[in-house]
């Protein structure tokens, strides 16, 4: 009874992409820019082989490695969650989805208003935390919703818990999505409630709405041939439930390890896919590299109790989806490769180099469950030495 568990470190990019000069990221590296700090000690990745791939050589090298390593470079245009998460799942998308740097147009914010019942504030680009400093007063004074986006495609709505409790702030982003279609269908609406006194803060309680995946995904291949799909943390809300057997929704990363670990001990056959979203949210956003040094080493040191409950027919694929290099200019998502570390216990340690496409993952974990699908990523578990 064969498992994988693919977990994604949201936003632990490899170094910039070929292309990351056209996304304004040329000089982006996120792993590099967390290596500076002293917070970070990952024992357990290094000896896997992340300091093996290629450029990433500044992290300590080891001369046997136990995992197959590498990275791959993205193919779908775009830097952010939903467009990576897709292609890891074997969906590549050719074309941008929509972002608005200078906000959106009444002919989005109007019908809105008018479904919810609220008016709306800042409607701008913005940094989560930044927003609810500026307009969390206006919000609480007078109930009106704070609308705001970033260089990515998202409609984030920004809301106090005690003014909208969250379960209705949930209705409204969901009344947002069914708004936002055709030629306005941002990746995400996200929900972003806040709570205490000013200066507020952002609780765990986020959640985001896709866009339907436009195709099918290994999620879909995998539950329709019979197998287990079981997402933790964002994976249902990015893929808006499509093809997922089994839903745990996390509050963190020290949560979504535990849930992990736990589902270790469980009997599936199938995929565990997993989102750890601290690293971006709270750390690469937030321009924070020690915090995201800290978080990175508390991964690695989950790993080891984690790696002993394996079975000898499980296989472990840690990657992510894009980059949000802490310490460049911007609070936004970096154009990068990502890493690649699979693990197994019949697995032969590989180096694969780069590979061209984030649907490698889907193709590697088809193959390895043995389920029909059509992608054009290479499987990974053919690479050698």
């Amino acid at each position: 009874m064969k498992r994988v568990f693919l977990m994604i470190l949201d936003s632990v990019g490899a170094g910039a992409a070929p292309d990351a000069h056209l996304f304004g990221d040329a000089n982006a590296h996120t792993l590099k820019s967390v290596s500076k700090s002293s917070q970070l000690h990952i024992p357990n990745l290094l000896s896997m082989g992340m300091g093996n791939i290629d450029g990433l050589s500044f992290l300590g090298k080891v001369n046997a490695p136990t995992a197959i390593y590498g990275k791959l470079q993205e193919k779908s245009m775009g830097k952010d969650t939903t467009i990576g998460h897709w292609e890891l799942a074997g969906l590549v998308s050719p074309q941008p989805l929509p972002t608005y740097p200078n906000g959106f147009p009444e002919e989005v914010l109007t019908p809105f208003s008018q479904k919810t019942g609220r008016k709306l504030l800042c409607n701008l680009p913005y940094s989560g935390t930044d927003v609810i400093r500026d307009y969390g007063r206006e919000h609480v004074e007078t109930g009106a919703l704070i609308v705001y986006t970033s260089a990515d495609s998202v409609f984030q709505i920004a809301a106090h818990e005690d003014v909208v409790p969250v379960e209705t702030l949930y209705e409204y982003c969901r009344i947002a999505r069914e708004l936002l279609q055709g030629k306005h269908g941002v990746g995400r609406v996200i929900a972003r409630p806040f709570t205490g006194d000013w200066p507020y803060t952002r609780t765990s309680n986020r959640r985001d709405f896709s866009l339907m995946p436009p195709q099918e995904t290994l999620l879909d291949a995998l539950s329709r041939q019979g197998q287990d799909v079981i997402a933790v943390g964002k994976i249902e809300d990015i893929f808006a439930s499509r093809g997922i057997t089994r839903a745990i929704h996390t509050h963190g990363n020290a949560h979504g390890l535990e849930v992990t670990l736990s589902l270790a001990k469980e009997d599936f056959h199938g995929l565990c896919f997993v989102n750890l979203v601290d690293f971006d949210m709270l750390y690469g956003h937030r321009q924070n590299a020690d915090g995201y040094a800290s978080a990175l080493s508390a991964f690695d040191a989950w790993l080891p109790s984690f790696l002993q409950e394996l079975r000898e027919d499980d296989l472990l694929l840690i990657t992510a989806d894009h980059g949000c290099d802490p310490s460049d200019d911007s609070t936004d998502h970096t154009r990068e490769y990502v890493p690649v570390l699979i693990y197994g216990k019949g697995i032969a340690p590989a180096n694969f180099g780069t590979e061209l496409g984030f649907d490698c993952v889907a193709a590697t974990v088809a193959n390895y469950l043995g389920a029909e699908f059509a992608s054009q990523g290479k499987n990974l578990l053919c690479s050698e030495v």
